[in-house]
């Protein structure tokens, strides 16, 4: 039928295109956000882009939303482009660039910002190593809330890197980062906790820990669970167990440091 309908009419007949699947409410909320010009759904809707599910990936038109609220001052705009550039997302790697980006964020106000440029600082990723930088950068930011900031910040007190040597203020700040949702604060603070006999509270963060945890943190959860033997959780070995596996690495393996030492 198709073929004596093209002969009538003397061209193709186009071939109808499904419509693109409905995108669930919350999604498209953020995509409609994104077209009246809302910079945080401007970013929400790149982010999207960048990994979803719902719709195809599309890493270069990510940026280019990231791109618009970043022209518009917004930080977490600066923040995502600069994501963008540091692993090639959408674009080719520009490490130099990126660092720019992250400095335009934490210049408007945004902790994500800080804390990348922080990182791209500390372990001289496309510039010399500035640990005395890496420090102002994580206080700052962990003075303003940011959990991972506190982290390192507690990192560079404890190890005293460029700044006095201080426990006591680095387990608060450790405290400080697990309360604030941050797993390698969690688990720096379970490890605290059971230097000080505490293993019960040590348990219960580990336990959050656990479900975002990265192979390092899980391996060094499952070097200190072993260790407790039978005064620690069988079931939550298990699990950090469970973890590893999925992600194909053994338990018994050598473990990776969890130091978040300068080089690292």
């Amino acid at each position: 039928m198709k073929r004596i309908v093209q002969k009538f009419l003397g061209r193709k007949v186009p071939t109808r295109r499904p419509e693109p699947p409905a995108l669930p409410p919350q999604i498209e909320e953020i995509r409609q956000g994104a077209l009246k010009g809302q910079h945080l759904q401007i970013v929400q809707w790149g982010q999207v882009l960048l990994d979803s599910v719902y719709v195809p990936r599309d890493p270069a038109a990510a940026l280019d939303w990231f791109t618009i609220a970043a022209n518009a001052g917004f930080g977490p705009g600066h923040n995502m482009r600069g994501r963008c550039f540091q692993f090639g997302w959408g674009c080719e790697k520009d490490l130099q660039l990126a660092a720019r980006c992250y400095e335009a964020a934490a210049a408007a106000g945004d902790e994500w910002g800080r804390y990348n440029l922080g990182i791209m600082t500390m372990r001289g990723i496309g510039m010399e190593p500035d640990l005395a930088r890496a420090l102002d950068l994580f206080r700052t930011a962990a003075n303003n809330g940011h959990a991972k900031s506190m982290n390192l910040y507690a990192r560079f007190l404890e190890e005293g890197w460029v700044v006095p040597q201080n426990r006591g203020a680095a387990l608060d700040w450790y405290r400080k980062s697990a309360e604030g949702g941050d797993y390698r604060g969690q688990h720096n603070h379970a490890t605290a906790l059971v230097d000080a006999g505490k293993i019960d509270e040590a348990l219960g963060w580990w336990r959050k820990a656990v479900v975002d945890a990265t192979s390092d943190i899980l391996l060094a959860m499952d070097q200190k669970l072993t260790a407790l033997g039978p005064k620690g959780d069988a079931d939550l070995l298990e699990r950090v167990r469970e973890r590893l596996t999925e992600m194909g690495i053994s338990p018994s393996g050598a473990a990776v440091s969890v130091s978040n030492s300068p080089k690292g």
